[in-house]
């Protein structure tokens, strides 16, 4: 069950941030607040199962997905990509339809994109987009939360900056920066610019490839410069993003600033040792927080089915 922008969180598939209103991302960052807290004792995941399908694999994505699941209830079945060989012994349509008469739901972190939408086509029960090479909306629950702890606002007036690849975590965070409207600058190489329709998606956002946007951010956010399935280009990325090191020169340019990395990362390439372990660092804080956002979400997907 594919669908555009969601009237219901309940019984709906995760696939993007964009599918949300702006109220269904604001309910989902209260939960997990209520959530992180130890208020919320809910367990709306009682007696049913879910799966897990990993084509990449993942310590933050598993582990949180698989305590948050048990936390509410539930039960996760994990299954990795030599188990489930999308593309090479099944389609995903397949995959979807069988997967459909064992479990309650699917949680899946894939290659392609095309593949979560045909799971989520074939498939009855909320399927979970927790990373595709379009997106990563999961991760950037995780962000949103932690930058609202760090900087106590996100909004108009809080500008956040993002350095590197226009990859999948820029696109998500487009999305939200679209929806909660606060200021997104993204600078990156000129080859490296997020994919063209998610710029046409989010024409508030600034892309650059001049670091001296940093000034004034309250947020500076990195990525790793090579992802999985990119290796072959590793070599020519690290000399094209050589200067694109968020070091101790750049956090300067925003020195108020708090700095954010979704993990895992390549000290000495992206950012140095002192910025990652630095007083401005609230990277174990941000992986902390995917526990919580997804024990909301998944709690906010399966309220009230029966």
């Amino acid at each position: 069950m594919v669908t555009s922008q969601l009237q219901s969180l309940v019984g709906a598939d995760f696939l993007d941030l964009a599918q949300l209103q702006r109220q269904q991302l604001e309910r989902i960052l209260e939960l997990a607040a209520t959530i992180k807290s130890g208020r919320w004792p809910g367990t709306p995941l009682a007696g049913k199962s879910l799966a897990l399908l990993f084509q990449k694999p993942s310590i933050r994505t598993r582990v949180s997905f698989e305590v948050a699941i048990n936390r509410l209830g539930g039960r996760a079945v994990t299954l990795q990509d030599d188990e489930i060989g999308i593309g090479r012994r099944e389609t995903a349509a397949d995959v979807a339809r069988v997967l459909d008469r064992y479990v309650d739901g699917i949680v899946a972190r894939l290659f392609h994109h095309a593949d979560l939408l045909a799971l989520a086509d074939g498939c009855r029960g909320p399927v979970i987009n927790a990373l595709t090479d379009a997106s990563h909306p999961c991760q950037v629950l995780a962000d949103l939360m932690t930058m609202r702890e760090a900087v106590g606002r996100l909004d108009a007036s809080t500008k956040v900056v993002f350095v590197g690849d226009g990859n999948n975590v820029v696109q998500s965070l487009m999305e939200a920066a679209t929806l909660l409207r606060f200021q997104l600058v993204v600078i990156c190489p000129p080859g490296y610019r997020p994919r063209p329709e998610a710029e046409a998606a989010a024409p508030d956002v600034q892309v650059s490839a001049d670091l001296s946007n940093v000034a004034g951010a309250s947020i500076v956010y990195t990525d790793v410069w090579t992802s999985m399935g990119q290796e072959s280009e590793a070599g020519q990325r690290r000399r094209e993003f050589l200067e694109y090191q968020v070091d101790e020169e750049v956090m300067q340019l925003a020195p108020e600033a708090i700095f954010m990395h979704c993990l895992p990362a390549h000290r000495g390439e992206e950012v140095s040792e002192a910025v990652l372990e630095g007083p401005q660092s609230r990277v174990f804080d941000q992986a902390e927080n995917r526990l919580h956002v997804q024990m909301a979400l998944l709690a906010l997907l399966f309220r009230a089915q029966p």
